[in-house]
């Protein structure tokens, strides 16, 4: 799989359509006030890709979903969203400020090989479910763990946790050369190696994560997916540097300000 200069060429006229048809709308009367549209950068191209929605599969890693206090055995994949503006994007080669949320007194780390898909559908079937990807970036699930566990002790959905602006800092997006079935997944704090393991490791792999959700939504172009974490999820502080790395991609680090 490969992504062609038509591939490229189809993410420019949705962004061109996507801004013509806003236009007309406000010019017509029709919508109140304009929207940001977010986007994140592309690697060797001077386009963007717009992000639709974003989702995240939970506990895709056994050694994480153990360490969760689930049994990776009998738990079929789960889903859940983050709002567009969760996204901060990371420039390589830079450091960002990434701020500590309100709330929470456990805001953790969580690296996660990141898919980004150029088309979609329902029920796509797992030996097509790879076409439809674009391309592939490093990404953190940032996560306010305490909000988490006390909704889900509650036995109520626990999004305050997740979904929350910036929680989902990005590099750029490589686009894909095929797919990304192995391959080191690393984060570091401060140097320290918390998460390390290998992206091969997940029991739900990325055509049958895209194939799965499509069953349960309308996948379309524009739509991100973060693909789990591994073992050795942790807490971090004002101050912290984290270093999150997946082998063939641009390194992302932030600072927690």
């Amino acid at each position: 799989m490969h992504t062609s200069r038509r591939g490229l060429f189809g993410l420019g006229a949705l962004l061109a359509f996507t801004g013509t048809a806003h236009a007309a709308e406000m010019e017509a009367g029709g919508v109140l006030f304009a929207l940001p549209v977010t986007t994140v950068p592309i690697v060797g191209s001077k386009q963007r890709f717009p992000v639709r929605r974003i989702y995240c599969i939970g506990r895709n890693y056994p050694a994480h979903a153990k360490e969760m206090g689930s049994d990776p055995r009998s738990e079929p994949p789960f889903f859940f969203e983050k709002p567009t503006d969760a996204v901060q994007y990371v420039e390589p080669g830079t450091i960002a400020d990434h701020p500590y949320p309100s709330l929470t007194q456990m805001y953790q780390h969580e690296i996660e090989l990141v898919a980004f898909l150029k088309s979609g559908g329902v029920n796509i079937p797992v030996e097509h479910a790879l076409d439809h990807v674009f391309g592939y970036t490093v990404g953190l699930d940032m996560t306010r763990r305490d909000l988490q566990h006390q909704m889900g002790n509650q036995k109520k959905p626990w999004e305050i946790g997740k979904s929350f602006e910036q929680s989902a800092p990005v590099g750029a997006v490589t686009p894909a050369l095929g797919p990304l079935a192995a391959g080191r997944i690393r984060l570091t704090v401060n140097g320290e190696v918390k998460q390390d393991s290998d992206i091969g490791q997940v029991m739900w792999n990325e055509a049958e994560i895209i194939s799965r959700l499509s069953h349960q939504v309308r996948l379309s172009a524009g739509d991100v997916i973060f693909t789990g974490t591994p073992e050795g999820v942790g807490p971090v502080k004002r101050g912290d540097r984290l270093l999150a790395e997946i082998a063939g991609l641009e390194p992302l680090s932030v600072t927690i300000a």
